[in-house]
């Protein structure tokens, strides 16, 4: 019988790996595909394919808030850029900021 961590090449991974960026953590603590139970994303790799999603739908749409959306995407990106987000003093804040904005 197979077990949820079984992948579809019969391999078996450990049960608390992100199949994103390969972290080992608890399994309660990863985001699972719906008819995939056996794919498992950690909290930081499911916020960033979230916010993939969000920029691949607003490809298609206009108006203000994709606007505003795009800006900040826009400023992310040069925040990283210039690694903004490791300064000592203003990188945490940054960091946050990331997590919480489109």
């Amino acid at each position: 019988m197979e077990t949820p961590a079984d992948t579809a090449q019969g391999r078996s991974e450990p049960p608390g790996r992100c199949w994103c960026c390969g972290s080992i953590d608890d399994p309660g603590l990863l985001v699972h595909l719906g008819n995939h139970p056996e794919v498992a994303m950690c909290l930081p790799c499911a916020r960033w394919a979230a916010k993939e999603a969000g920029a691949i739908e607003d490809r298609s749409k206009s108006g203000p808030l994709v606007t505003v959306r795009e800006g900040f995407r826009r400023l992310r990106r040069e925040v990283l850029n210039r690694n903004w987000h490791r300064h000592p003093v203003f990188g945490r804040p940054l960091r946050w900021l990331g997590k919480h904005l489109p």
